[in-house]
């Protein structure tokens, strides 16, 4: 069991989101590769995606997600001291995508970093927020997790485009040591796994292989597949272990919305009943580490996710990275 001894604890005590208007149907995917709606959702589970504008950037997905927080929850995001936002595409690589934030709300005294873990960005952030103010260093932290993949998406790949979508979720994690939030934390990675999922960079080789995709994304998705199918159940069973829980105590889980038959078989594996699954693909594909906001905030809208609800969120991606985090869900 991990036990947190500091005085100081945290929880989320708000959520808010937001997806581009345009909307990629798999109708319309037909017209741009070789494939079909029926394909599609047979394999992924996908109908539609959410693409961005071609003005319209990763970090105004991100500051549109928190002004819908603080719409319907109140917040005041003016006084946070740590900005902390998961993207595999920031706008630019510097300055950061938290940085823009940090200008656009006007939060002179916060610190202001992005942060990158693929598709396991957003709760490696939450459980970043939660050590920093565990450790009494920071009160209050903005985590977001927001991405433009459709701007890094190679139309013709045929078995990749149809996957990715863009949209945004932001929450606040505060100090509040009469009600914490977070029970437990669970990390773990594979990086001779990282040729199987890449966006070339700086660099185009990896592993001794010349990497191709001409700055897209490429992926071999059986063996992310494999991997993540082999790793995320194992995984669910140390974070609900470690806080002297079992899976029976979950209300929720939360994995990242990848595919949706990816997340049957992990359910299937973890013995997780899928009617106590909240995903965010079906409508707005996979958005990478905005997957579990994006779940969340349905799951509350939905009526399903209610105050006291022990909910395990679990992301997994490039890296290979994987992180699973388990809460109450207590705003």
């Amino acid at each position: 069991m991990m036990t947190n001894t500091s005085p100081f604890k945290s929880r989320i005590t708000a959520i808010g989101t937001y997806v581009p208007s345009r909307v990629l149907t798999n109708t319309d995917m037909e017209k741009l590769v070789d494939t079909s709606n029926e394909w599609i959702l047979q394999r992924t589970g996908i109908h539609e995606r959410r693409m961005a504008r071609e003005d319209e950037f990763t970090s105004d997905l991100a500051i549109a997600a928190i002004h819908d927080m603080i719409a319907n929850y109140g917040k005041d995001v003016r006084d946070v001291d740590m900005i902390l936002v998961a993207t595999s595409t920031p706008d630019y690589p510097f300055p950061s995508v938290a940085s823009q934030i940090q200008a656009h709300f006007q939060v002179e005294q916060a610190g202001a970093m992005d942060l990158s873990a693929t598709c396991a960005g957003f709760t490696y952030a939450l459980h970043t927020a939660n050590a920093l103010i565990s450790s009494g260093l920071h009160r209050k932290v903005l985590v977001v997790g927001a991405e433009t993949l459709t701007k890094v998406t190679d139309y013709t790949d045929r078995t990749t485009c149809i996957l990715f979508g863009d949209g945004a979720g932001a929450v606040l994690v505060e100090q509040d040591s009469t009600a914490p939030g977070f029970l437990s934390v669970y990390l773990g990675s594979k990086g001779d796994g990282g040729i199987h999922v890449y966006r070339a960079g700086l660099s185009t080789r990896m592993d001794g292989r010349e990497l191709s995709g001409n700055g897209c994304m490429v992926q071999n998705g059986r063996e992310v597949y494999k991997w993540a199918v082999t790793t995320v159940p194992k995984g669910m069973l140390e974070v609900v272990n470690r806080a002297g829980k079992t899976l029976e105590d979950v209300d929720w889980f939360i994995p990242h919305s990848a595919n949706l038959r990816m997340i049957e078989s992990i359910c299937e594996k973890s013995q997780f009943p899928l009617d106590k699954t909240l995903y965010s693909l079906t409508h707005y594909g996979n958005t990478s580490s905005a997957t579990i906001p994006l779940s969340l905030a349905l799951g509350i809208k939905e009526g399903k996710v209610k105050a006291g609800d022990t909910i395990l969120v679990y992301g997994f991606g490039g890296g290979l990275v994987h992180g699973g985090l388990l809460f109450t869900w207590n705003p």
